[in-house]
């Protein structure tokens, strides 16, 4: 139930890129009572009005029920993208963690649940048009992201049936960077030892033009507000967030001075899926295979319903984000460490 003074939210994944980023609006939302972070492990990290607790999504034995309790709502972001080689692992803390999570929303009685879905978890859509959150979420079957992004869609269909007490928001974010996750990113896709000082860009005299290869971008923070932004309002469904305009070889390469050369499919796929297949790759060529075949977002639901609005281009994201990864920038939790390599 809400307190006088504003609302007391829970957060899960609370160290890491949106993490960080929500925490931070929230302890500064005169809204907000209390921000519970829970995470792996705690932070040095401070905010005002923010109490961490320490937890693993994947153990059976984390007490959820007890955190949630007075809790007005609950903002579920915590995700584990690898061992990539190993989906048995990621099931166990992205799908059955948040099966946890939301049975411990209704045991707790918590009157809303804003949980982080994504452009992964939509079935394949094109490139040349954007869809709406009626698009179907069936996902990309071969990718371990997009199969349990779209199987907690299912669930959270069964959840809102079940449970028409509680308010339930998924937001379907497009790529989401800021400065301060590059190093992580980089570990997370590129692996640890990929020197961030090849992002400069008079080190790539050319960028692959790969087809297919044309997404969506959104800077953190302009996610993480419409997280705040759900949590106070009576909103109910599912939000696509993205950021103008959509990102491709033609436009990086304006970005960093390169020119596009057509390369096709089959060979950027043996290529990576050689790196993955030697562990030299933390992403996987299934991965690679969804995000060639995802639609582009439709945001107006956002934007009229939720009244966001992205403040940032995607332009402005990624050269953000190149600047952080040349320079090794990061923050003081364990998931965004900063390390510059090279």
């Amino acid at each position: 139930m809400s307190s006088v003074t504003g609302k007391k939210v829970v957060v899960t994944g609370a160290t890491g890129n949106v993490g960080t980023s929500v925490v931070r609006l929230l302890s500064e939302d005169p809204g907000v009572a209390s921000v519970l972070g829970l995470a792996r492990r705690i932070p040095e990290w401070s905010p005002p009005k923010t109490d961490w607790s320490a937890v693993d999504l994947a153990s059976e034995q984390s007490d959820l029920v007890e955190r949630f309790t007075d809790a007005d709502a609950v903002v579920h972001l915590a995700w584990a993208f690898q061992p990539t080689h190993d989906p048995a692992a990621t099931w166990r803390t992205n799908v059955l963690g948040s099966m946890r999570v939301f049975e411990a929303v209704a045991a707790a009685g918590v009157s809303a649940l804003v949980h982080a879905s994504s452009v992964g978890a939509y079935s394949p859509g094109p490139k040349d048009e954007a869809v709406d959150e009626s698009w179907p979420t069936h996902g990309w079957p071969d990718a371990a992201y997009c199969r349990e992004k779209a199987y907690l869609e299912r669930a959270l269909d069964t959840f809102e049936r079940d449970h028409p007490e509680t308010r339930v928001v998924r937001m379907r974010p497009a790529f989401l960077f800021k400065r301060e996750s590059a190093s992580e990113q980089r570990r997370i896709f590129g692996g640890r030892f990929l020197p961030g000082p090849l992002a400069r860009p008079e080190l790539l005299p050319f960028l692959p033009d790969i087809p297919g290869l044309r997404v969506q971008a959104l800077h953190t923070d302009d996610a993480a507000h419409a997280y705040r932004l759900a949590v106070h309002s009576d909103v109910r469904g599912a939000f696509n967030l993205a950021a103008e305009p959509a990102v491709d070889a033609r436009l990086l390469g304006e970005m960093l001075g390169a020119r596009p050369v057509r390369l096709p499919r089959t060979a950027a796929r043996s290529a990576i899926a050689a790196a993955w297949g030697l562990h030299l790759l933390p992403a996987s060529p299934h991965l690679f295979d969804a995000v060639l075949r995802l639609p582009l977002m439709d945001s107006t639901r956002a934007r009229t319903e939720l009244g966001w609005q992205p403040e940032r281009t995607a332009t402005e994201v990624l050269e953000e984000f190149l600047e952080g990864l040349q320079q090794g920038a990061g923050a003081p939790t364990e998931p965004l460490r900063g390390r510059k390599v090279g």
